[in-house]
């Protein structure tokens, strides 16, 4: 029984992570339920045993794209070893709009998603990820005197709502490393403007 289980999980993270470069290659549309047959060697009754339609697919990819970026966006901001909320701020979001980027996350997170899972269960998911580490760190602000404290979950959703605009400006974009200066150069003045010194 643990071992059905085990090999379970194993075809079910397979077709998330095959998919994912499918999806991000072809983009939703153009990506069938046969190209993922074809590429991870899944049966057809054993796709579907994880998931009830290539939506739900899509769904599972979104979901392990957003852990992703939760945690490499972490990380960026662990490794600064400051705890000045503008310092975390920016790099938190100086890591995010650098992955804006990546065509993992602009294809799949800010083009495809939104349309194919609906805006609501979109916009659901990004706070998910997104919300709790934001109120976080304003809450270390309002702490530090940066920030009224009732202002707090307010201006987490602002935030949340400037850094997926600057994703997605970075997303369409033409020219992706220029825009991704320009997002950084705006996001520090945002954040300057927003936080001044305690």
């Amino acid at each position: 029984m643990d071992r059905r289980i085990d090999r379970g999980q194993a075809t079910r993270r397979h077709l998330i992570e095959v998919s994912t470069q499918l999806f991000a290659e072809r983009g939703y549309d153009g990506t069938s339920i046969e190209a993922v047959l074809e590429a991870t060697g899944v049966s057809r009754g054993s796709l579907y045993h994880h998931f009830a339609s290539k939506e739900r697919l899509f769904e599972a990819v979104v979901e392990g794209v957003h852990t992703q970026v939760g945690e490499s966006t972490l990380e960026a901001a662990a490794a600064v070893g400051d705890a000045d909320p503008r310092t975390l701020l920016r790099a938190g979001y100086l890591a995010w709009v650098r992955l804006a980027g990546e065509p993992v996350v602009r294809r799949i997170l800010l083009i495809d998603a939104p349309t194919v899972l609906g805006w609501r269960r979109w916009r659901e998911m990004e706070e998910q990820y997104g919300l709790g580490m934001l109120k976080d760190v304003l809450r270390t602000a309002a702490d530090a005197g940066q920030l009224d404290h009732d202002l707090i979950d307010a201006f987490a959703h602002m935030l949340l709502a400037t850094g997926n605009e600057l994703a997605l400006l970075i997303a369409l974009a033409d020219d992706v490393p220029a825009a991704q200066a320009s997002a950084e150069a705006a996001f520090d003045e945002f954040v300057r403007r927003l936080l001044p010194p305690p």
